[in-house]
């Protein structure tokens, strides 16, 4: 049996309709996905608590979920900025050549030649393809396209080798 490795996937953003529904902004892509990884863990600086998704739907672009518990406004007013904290576990397996970007943060980044380029500190999404934000002496963006920049991936020797030139 692994051990439990809590991951965010979300967050409660809001207020939808008078019977306890609350509005998330979803992580997880697609982002109904969500919805399936019931319970979910809430947690919001020390408080944690455990709720059950009863049901929700695609609304939009946000996701509205039904709480067990949660039965008005008022009890669904006190989870807004709740983040939503799942088991890793519970995340299907990356198919070859796929990663889940907690996977590649904290990775160290060099150029094909061996020059550190520094540490994967996060990545973003620009609609056209993800950015590694990698920070060493300085900031540098540098686009997640397996094959034409990045070359090669080693989760377990946490490296990453990339075609950059070190100058930009």
């Amino acid at each position: 049996m692994s051990k439990q490795q809590l991951i965010v996937v979300g967050k409660i953003s809001g207020l939808f309709g008078v019977k306890g529904w609350v509005k998330v902004y979803s992580f997880t892509e697609p982002r109904e996905n969500i919805l399936s990884y019931s319970p979910w863990t809430l947690k919001k600086g020390m408080d944690v608590k455990q709720v059950t998704v009863l049901d929700g739907s695609l609304h939009g672009k946000a996701i509205v979920a039904g709480l067990a518990g949660i039965t008005d406004r008022d009890l669904a007013t006190a989870l807004i900025g709740y983040e939503i904290l799942i088991d890793a576990n519970r995340l299907p397996k990356p198919q070859e050549g796929e990663y889940y970007w907690r996977d590649l943060i904290g990775l160290q980044v060099e150029t094909e030649q061996g020059v550190m380029l520094g540490i994967v500190d996060y990545l973003l999404e620009t609609g056209s393809n993800d950015v590694l934000v990698v920070k060493g002496e300085r900031e540098r963006l540098i686009p997640f396209l397996q094959g034409q920049f990045v070359k090669k991936i080693d989760l377990q020797a946490a490296k990453m080798i990339v075609d950059w030139d070190p100058e930009f």
